[in-house]
């Protein structure tokens, strides 16, 4: 059995990530979401262990001490962070798994892994970013602002990733998505054993 690849869906907040993902990952097989850390309080709907760790600011910290994290940031006043256990587990098992995480993380993680493939989710404008941070009704007019000015500065670093995955129709972006898996189940190197 192959390793299993390991793939990174990132882009700025409002751009639908966790909605493209949740139509993408019942549709396929051998396919795994990390569940990140985060120290922001959960949002309405979301349960511990499943959308995130909910953790306090000390007991991530504790974490990030006894080097726990594939990698972690800072985010807008929060930590966010990916427990490397569980990833490493799931690749050994040949399962690919997605890391939905933040720019800063991603690029961690790229370096660290550089067989891992980095995706980058947007809306179709920055307008409809904007339009779909104020629509959540969950955050303060400052911090939906700093959340936009961190999209333009993770905008910036879009060049350095494999794909771009423009998020207009969830259907769509999900199908894009599942393609860009597809292809590097079949690449190459996954399957040169085959004609041995």
């Amino acid at each position: 059995m192959s390793r299993g690849n390991l793939f990174i869906v990132t882009g700025p907040s409002g751009a639908g990530k966790g909605t493209v993902l949740g139509r993408l990952l019942p549709s396929m097989d051998r396919l795994r979401c990390s569940v990140s850390a985060t120290t922001r309080q959960p949002r309405p709907g979301e349960e511990d262990g499943v959308n995130y760790y909910f953790l306090t600011k000390p007991d991530f910290e504790a974490m990030i001490q006894r080097n726990e994290f594939l990698e972690y940031a800072e985010y807008v006043g929060n930590y966010y962070g990916t427990p490397a256990a569980p990833v490493n587990e799931c690749l050994e098992k040949g399962l690919d798994v997605i890391l939905e995480i933040e720019v800063q993380g991603a690029l961690i993680v790229k370096k660290k892994r550089p067989e891992a493939r980095l995706v980058f989710i947007i809306p179709p404008s920055f307008a409809d970013l904007e339009l779909r941070l104020r629509s959540r009704g969950s955050e303060s007019a400052e911090t939906i602002q700093k959340r936009l000015a961190k999209a333009k500065e993770e905008y910036a670093s879009a060049e350095q990733y494999d794909y771009i995955v423009v998020n207009d129709q969830v259907d769509g972006a999900a199908d894009e998505l599942r393609s860009i898996i597809q292809a590097a189940r079949c690449a190459a190197d996954r399957r040169i054993n085959l004609l041995r």
